[in-house]
């Protein structure tokens, strides 16, 4: 790797940094400015926006990639993309393009040397402008590899023969799906999150306009209203049928827990090495059936999913977070938490005991023209391997879950493996190219 070519531009002095400078500073500051006598430092802190203050910036660098255990941030913008190019020295130079921006970006900075406004007039800004003014927000930029990235039609891709995953399979086609094909797939996934829509927008925006010519969008979701918490700081959120979702999430504290079910060793083969570290994203769309579940029971709808819909507590008794008790028997007999509810049908106990990291959004995309909402879950897991962790559950989900059946419908499915994260003057994925 050419350090050269990695290496991330160097802070500048922004219109608007010089701006800030004589507005706010001192009389003796500006005339040190006018004197061409700042320090470094002090031209890297005017590149910076001055409300991306600590508590807005998730650190980008790491041993695994931010957006997976990072307490889950408010907004989504999801895109996954197919690369046009065939050229193996070309995909290397897009990463390379696309890390340096996704670091810039979550520090709260532009992307490229120049920015939205200080480059040649006469061409087209390095960064869109709309996150101009705006902090840091959060931002987590994840990426991923789809097994297009690794092989089409049969044949091998930039020279990665032999370099994809065991784990990273072709999902089956579960009952009941009803999958849109431009919606599914993708050669790299990118999940952007933010607390502000407007920056987890502009994330994804900016690296499609870096990778045109190289790659292009193949589909793109935005998502509001996290479905789950990742850290034992945050409330258990609801999703669009009024319920909790999530409760028995895994947490970025559960480090015993995500080494378990999260995280992925180096594989079976010398080729999957590079994923030590990482782990594997599987995104479902799922549209809910609003209109129907809004015109069912209270009684029915905490039937199906197996807890109340007030507290989120097992209909087994106790609070949110108590254990459920799948033994427990009413009065004439049948479980109180019936054989077909959610709860019963996902929980660990029933699952050979493996768990997943769930990251999803609720989504709404406006109506299906017949007067229904086209609304639901983006679902976004995070497991060791999908052939363990998530294909099993989802299959016994599929044929079994009322809810599942009834209620809802998989239009779109994706599943990539997530390479582990990026050191200082590195690229994502770089250990699959060595």
């Amino acid at each position: 790797m050419d350090p050269a070519q990695s290496e991330a531009p160097a802070p500048r002095m922004s219109r608007r940094g010089l701006l800030a400078l004589a507005g706010v500073g001192s009389a003796g500051a500006v005339a040190g400015l006018a004197a061409g006598l700042l320090t470094q430092d002090a031209l890297a802190a005017a590149a910076t926006p001055a409300d991306a203050g600590t508590g807005d910036v998730v650190p980008f660098h790491g041993p695994t990639q931010a957006g997976i255990t990072t307490a889950a941030q408010d907004r989504l913008h999801m895109a996954a993309f197919d690369v046009t190019t065939e050229d193996r020295a070309a995909l290397i130079r897009l990463l390379k393009d696309w890390t340096a921006a996704a670091e810039a970006m979550s520090q709260g900075r532009e992307t490229g040397a120049t920015g939205a406004v200080d480059g040649p007039y006469d061409a087209p800004p390095e960064d869109t402008g709309e996150a101009l003014g705006l902090s840091a927000g959060k931002l987590t930029v994840t990426f991923a590899f789809g097994a297009g990235l690794f092989e089409k039609d049969g044949k091998a891709r930039f020279g990665l023969e032999g370099r994809r995953p065991d784990a990273l399979i072709d999902l089956p086609h579960f009952p009941g799906d009803d999958l849109q094909a431009n919606r599914s797939g993708g050669d790299i996934i990118v999940q952007a999150c933010a607390d502000d829509p407007q920056v987890a927008v502009h994330a994804i925006r900016n690296l499609a306009r870096i990778g045109f010519g190289k790659a292009r969008v193949r589909w793109s979701q935005l998502g509001f209203g996290r479905t789950s918490s990742t850290s034992r700081n945050q409330q258990t959120p609801r999703n669009l049928f009024g319920f909790k979702d999530g409760t028995n999430n895994l947490k970025a504290e559960d480090t015993d827990l995500l080494n378990e079910h999260v995280w992925a060793g180096p594989g079976t083969r010398s080729g999957e090495a590079w994923m030590q570290g990482g782990s594997y994203l599987v995104a479902r769309r799922i549209r809910m059936h609003i209109e129907i579940w809004d015109r069912t029971s209270l009684r029915e709808q905490e039937g199906l999913i197996g807890r109340t819909k007030s507290e989120g507590s097992p209909l087994s008794g106790g609070k949110e977070f108590t254990s459920p008790d799948f033994s427990l028997k009413g009065k004439d007999g049948e479980p109180l938490i019936g054989m077909d509810a959610h709860v019963r049908l996902a929980h660990a106990d029933q699952n050979d005991g493996v768990r997943m990291l769930r990251r999803g959004y609720n989504y709404t995309d406006g109506s299906d023209g017949l007067g229904h909402l086209d609304a639901g879950l983006f679902f976004i897991a995070f497991v060791k391997d999908p052939r363990t962790h998530y294909v099993p559950m989802q299959m016994a989900m599929a044929k079994q879950d009322t809810l599942a059946l009834e209620y809802l419908k998989h239009t779109s499915s994706a599943l990539a493996a997530v390479p582990p994260g990026v050191q200082p003057g590195g690229f994502i994925g770089e250990g699959l190219f060595r």
